[in-house]
């Protein structure tokens, strides 16, 4: 990257840098929202951010590094962290969903249709 014009590889270090600290705070922020919640709809999208914005730190790494294997390992992250956020969403729906129907059965023993 940049061999041919002299300063060309310092900048693109510099922005590399300054891009990976930039995606470093987001990182921390959306951990906070996955912490504080309030919903459980939150924190799901918080941890589907977190993922995507790993998957573009290891981009960025592979090209500051010059190193192709890291592209294979954002791939197979992208396809864990999809999967990831899958199951979390079943198991919340699952939840959701027996949640509603006993206190649909609570409103039907009372009377209180």
């Amino acid at each position: 990257m940049g061999e041919g014009v002299p300063g060309l590889a310092s900048a693109y270090t510099v922005l590399f840098t300054a891009a990976l600290i930039f995606l470093a705070v987001l990182l921390v922020l959306c951990l906070i929202r996955a912490i504080i919640g309030p919903r459980v709809a939150d924190r799901l999208v918080a941890v589907n951010m977190m993922g995507t914005i790993v998957m573009v730190i290891i981009a960025i790494l592979a090209l500051m590094l010059q190193e192709g294997y890291l592209v294979d390992i954002c791939l197979i992250y992208a396809m864990i962290s999809f999967l990831a956020v899958i199951v979390l969403t079943k198991v919340y729906m699952g939840v959701y969903l027996a949640k509603k129907s006993q206190s649909d059965g609570k409103k039907g023993e009372n009377g209180d249709d």
